[in-house]
């Protein structure tokens, strides 16, 4: 491996995924405002939000370290073709679990690599999960074991934990539902020279 990569991420799923792919890098999250991002965004596909997201997390941390690799990460979930963020609290937690109950959501997750100002590379990949009905007695089974820990997911769930319970059928990859399109980056990392050809 003759180049490092920086992941400007804090996530433990994204940072797991890596581990287990045998990826050296650094974790320098990123502070950005997602919202500020997205002006000039409204009316773009959710999966262009995610890449223009990932893109921005990776250049605020490249910014601050001139000549490394950076990869940027972001995951945003759709359904009935509203956009859900992050739930801010544990009603608002269980809000959005009630409007997922028996719906097919979208979960658009992307990957950027940024070298100093450059978007080496970005992808966007979409996975789409079946809910299975939800009764008001599970999902408040359901928040007591996973709230505080899924407040910093998008979907209010984690899916290599009892959020596997919400799910009837899921279409797409495992690496896009943990929050990023691995196979197509460990791609763009061999071409970047990070991983072994």
């Amino acid at each position: 491996m003759s180049k490092s990569l920086i992941l400007a991420s804090k996530s433990a799923s994204r940072r797991a995924m890596l581990d287990a792919a045998g990826v050296a890098y650094e974790s320098i999250p990123a502070d950005i405002d997602e919202r500020e991002v997205e002006t000039g965004l409204e009316g773009a596909a959710p999966a262009e939000v995610a890449e223009a997201l990932a893109v921005a997390k990776a250049a605020a941390v490249a910014a601050l370290n001139p000549g490394a690799l950076v990869l940027g990460s972001d995951s945003l979930v759709v359904c009935n073709g509203r956009r859900f963020d992050k739930p801010r609290s544990r009603e608002e937690a269980g809000e959005h679990l009630r409007f997922f109950s028996g719906q097919v959501m979208e979960l658009h997750s992307a990957a950027a690599l940024v070298k100093d100002t450059g978007c080496e590379w970005s992808h966007a990949s979409i996975a789409r999960l079946h809910l299975r009905d939800l009764s008001d007695e599970f999902i408040e089974y359901y928040l007591n074991l996973e709230w505080p820990a899924i407040g910093h997911t998008v979907g209010a769930f984690r899916i290599e934990g009892p959020g596997v319970q919400l799910f009837s059928a899921i279409e797409g990859d495992q690496f896009t539902v943990l929050g990023m399109p691995l196979l197509p980056l460990l791609g763009a990392l061999r071409e970047e020279g990070v991983l072994i050809a």
